[in-house]
Order: structure tokens, then sequence, then C-alpha cells
């Protein structure tokens, strides 16, 4: 029993940070319905430029946060005006293609222009475990699980609270009648970009500092994708249910049968849930005329 709490408080802990990844996939789907297919690649650029700015520049962690931040978003504002603004009601794989480009590109920019930055990221946490009875906690996983946490509250309230998240909300829901209501689509598209690319810094930082850094921090992007898809692919409440769900999966497949089946797991619970809920467990079901 005791190893069975472990293995799920393990889980919890690493799908909190799997929520906050996610969530970088789902404000960008509801505003603009686009699969983004480079949010692992933008989540390791961010981690990158994190990087760099700590160990090429001299900053401050501080500092390297808020560099990173201003360049997540200067790229994602560039690539909504420059390339998703001629696009703007295109087919959907066009704009599957256009994702997939811009992850072939960050990968090859970010292998020339950042391939010698050290990968690592310090922070002031402490890794000295915690102990709870007998149950032994890793600091710093738990201490990035709840900052996680708290990055994913504050988006939910920005999205549901602020007149930008009602905006948000309203272009989601239909952007037609957002648009005849005076909403500027394209303007708070864009914004979404943005919050994207800072998300992506948060939650390229905290992979970093639990699981290690690099470019293989591009895979993280396959891990979302069962998340969104069974929490549902515009519900940020059924994000945070479906990263927990995958975190506490791979935990027991890992714990219990292989490490190599984890990731097989989540991919078995989506095939699962496409059958039973298409629309995912707190997605919305739309109907169309046809």
């Amino acid at each position: 029993m005791p190893f069975f709490i472990a293995l799920v408080v393990d889980g919890i802990l690493a799908g909190s940070i799997y929520a906050l990844i996610a969530l970088a996939f789902v404000v960008v789907y509801k505003a603009a319905r686009i699969i983004n297919f480079a949010l692992g690649e933008c989540v390791m650029l961010g981690a990158l430029l994190v990087a760099f700015a700590l160990h090429g520049l001299g900053l401050g962690l501080a500092g390297a946060l808020a560099v990173a931040a201003l360049g997540m978003a200067a790229l994602a504002l560039l690539f909504s005006r420059l390339v998703l603004y001629r696009l703007f009601g295109a087919p959907l794989i066009s704009l599957i293609m256009v994702t997939l480009g811009l992850g072939a590109l960050i990968r090859g920019g970010g292998t020339i222009m950042l391939g010698g930055v050290p990968r690592e990221i310090a922070l002031p946490i402490p890794r000295a475990p915690l102990e709870i009875g007998t149950l032994q906690i890793a600091a710093d996983r738990l201490t990035a699980a709840v900052i996680a946490a708290l990055c994913v509250a504050l988006v939910a309230w920005f999205h549901h609270r602020s007149r930008t998240g009602v905006a948000l909300r309203a272009i989601a829901e239909d952007r037609t009648v957002a648009m005849a209501s005076g909403i500027d689509v394209r303007r708070y598209v864009a914004l979404t970009w943005v919050a994207m690319g800072v998300i992506c810094v948060a939650a390229g930082v905290l992979w970093t500092f639990v699981s290690g850094g690099g470019f293989s921090v591009a895979l993280v992007g396959l891990k979302v994708f069962p998340i969104v898809i069974i929490g549902g692919l515009d519900s940020i409440p059924g994000t945070v249910v479906g990263a927990m769900i995958v975190g506490v999966l791979e935990s027991l497949a890992a714990g219990y049968l292989d490490p190599g089946f984890a990731p097989v797991a989540a991919w078995l619970v989506l095939l699962m849930v496409l059958i039973l809920r298409p629309q995912g467990l707190f997605g919305t079901r739309r109907v169309e005329r046809v």
C-alpha cells in the first residue's frame, strides 16, 4: 500500500507539470481552433532561452525568465502576424502544416544558435526529500508541481474573470458573432499565441529542472495530445483532469509493469475515451448542420 500511494503522489506531481504544458495547447485551440504541433519545440525553446540568458548573458534567474518570456512572446507574435494572418479562414490542414513547419524551424534554428549552451537551469529549490510518515516526496518535484498548479490557476482565472478572457471565450463560442460584436478576433488570437509562448517558458524551466533539459524536451509535446484529447480539447478543467490521469497512469505503469510501458498506457486510455466519448471527458459536443 505505501508503494501504491508513493506512485500515485509521484504521478500527481508529474501531472501538474503536464497540465501546465497542455494548457499552452488549450489556450490557442480555444480561440484559434489551431492544433499546435510545434508545442514541444516551443517548450524546448523556452527552456533553452532561459539557459542561454543564465549561462551566456550572465543574468540572474528573474532576468533570464524575463528575457526568455519576451523572446518567446516576440516569436509567437511574429508567427501570428506574418503567417497565421495570411491563413485566416484557411483549411485546417494548412494550419496544421504551418505548425509542423514552425516546429522544424525551431529545432533547426535552436540546434544552430543554441547548440553549445549548457542545458542546466538551477532553481533555488532544495532537492532533499520530504518525509511524511513512511512516504518520501522529492522536494524539487513538489515545489515544481506547486508552481505549475499556481500558473494553471492564474491562467484559468484570467480566462474566466478578465475582460480579455471574456472576449476569448466569445471567440471560442462563435467567431462570426464575436466579430459582429466588434471583437478584433485577429488581435485576440495573436494574444493567445503570446500567452502560449510565456507559458512554454515556465513549463520548459520546470520540466528541465525536474527531468533534465536539452533538445529532448521537444518530445514532451507527444505527451500533451493524449492529455488534451482525454480531458477535452477546449476545456481547461478537462486539461487538468486529463493531465492527472496520464501522470498517475504513467507512474503506476512504470512501478508495477515496466517503465517502457508508461507512455503506452496513456495512449491506450486515449483510445478508450475516443470510443466512449469522442469529445473528451469535459469537451463540448458540437452539432453542425450539413
